[in-house]
């Protein structure tokens, strides 16, 4: 098959990484695929593995934006020239695009929801879900039936998935890296999620004046960028946590920043699913989370991580708390983590499960 993937841009993220894993087995497989999007910091990265990019005007969130017009005349021509057999899209802005694309050439498409989408009148109204809807967790899939009236025949449940053999952290240079990090001695509770009050960094933070209050030598390492940076830095200062706090922007690599945590939270108010959650679970990491969107298919309280109530700072830091202070424990939910990701999360049977997908597409 020949496909083309649509993304807004192929800067760090959660997307990102899910069409560059995606595209780089579906190569192995025989496929040949394209990207397209406004560009970013990882196209370099495609390119490394032969995979063509295409330049888009995209950067909007608009689904009216003229960029979109452009984008068009640009995709009817590339969908031709390269004989592309599917067009796959990731966010909303690309399945409009992939809509009318489709509409006009007869080209199949698909969707993937990564994540929950507030229920506005453009989307009810024009909603331009794929001929196939990728759902990454039975949550996600649940609120398109529900929010949206998606037709259930319509969707896939295809989770996520991330390379079993790539997070082997390296904890030969742990005091080194912690040191780069600004790091002192002590244990390190960390989040790797952009700096977004869906993420609820804020409960992170309110929490972490009340771990600080127990165990004095915690530090905090945030790993990712955004808009709210400032305003989570002036809470640490009034919470008088900010010189244990370390802020640092998004890494091309997450194993070194998850070599140093001693526990991964994840605090969010919304989660498709959560591949931070998976990278510090397969790391071995224990893992507290909120009890929200797909988190639970991941986080089996008290079996593969702890469980906690959103917006529920106090909940947070006695969990935080409870792993970093019963070794033992921690050590267990962590090995426990690991295989369930092994077993149930692998890279191999996402791309396997997409390519049923697109062959039902076709099919259909």
């Amino acid at each position: 098959m020949n496909i083309l993937i649509l993304a807004n841009h192929f800067n760090p993220g959660g997307i990102s990484s899910y069409i560059l894993n995606l595209a780089q087995g579906l190569t192995v497989r025989g496929h040949k695929v394209y990207i397209g999007s406004a560009g970013g910091e990882w196209v370099e990265r495609l390119t490394k593995n032969n995979i063509e990019h295409i330049n888009l005007p995209l950067k909007t969130k608009s689904i009216i934006s003229p960029k979109l017009l452009f984008s068009y005349f640009i995709l009817k021509k590339a969908l031709k020239d390269k004989r592309v057999d599917i067009i796959h899209s990731q966010t909303r802005v690309t399945s409009v695009l992939a809509y009318w694309l489709s509409a006009k050439t007869a080209i199949p498409f698909v969707s993937t929801a990564h994540g929950f989408f507030k229920p506005r009148w453009e989307r009810l109204r024009f909603p331009c879900w794929g001929d196939l809807v990728i759902a990454i967790s039975h949550a996600v899939k649940e609120h398109l039936i529900r929010d949206f009236k998606v037709a259930p025949d319509k969707i896939r449940l295809v989770r996520n998935g991330i390379k079993v053999a790539s997070l082997q952290s390296p904890v030969s240079r742990r005091k080194e890296i912690k040191e780069e990090f600004g790091l002192k001695d002590g244990p390190v509770v960390g989040i790797i999620a952009r700096l977004s009050e869906v993420k609820g960094h804020k409960y992170l933070i309110q929490a972490m004046s009340e771990v600080a209050a127990e165990i004095p030598e915690v530090q905090l390492l945030s790993v990712g960028d955004g808009a709210i940076k400032k305003e989570l830095e002036d809470l640490a200062l009034s919470l008088g946590i900010l010189e244990r706090a370390r802020f640092i922007p998004a890494v091309a690599d997450t194993r070194e920043a998850l070599s140093v945590m001693d526990v991964f939270v994840m605090p969010s108010l919304q989660e498709g699913l959560g591949l931070s959650i998976m990278e510090a679970m397969l790391s071995g990491l224990a893992v507290a989370a909120s009890s929200v969107g797909g988190i639970p298919s991941l986080i089996k309280d008290g079996q593969t991580g702890i469980l906690v109530r959103p917006k529920d700072a106090s909940a947070l830091a006695k969990a935080i708390i409870s792993l970093l202070k019963d070794n033992k424990k921690a050590f267990e939910l962590g090995e426990n983590a690991r295989e369930l990701i092994v077993k149930e999360f692998s890279l191999e049977r996402m791309i396997h499960e997409t390519e049923e997908v697109y062959r039902l597409c076709l099919r259909r």
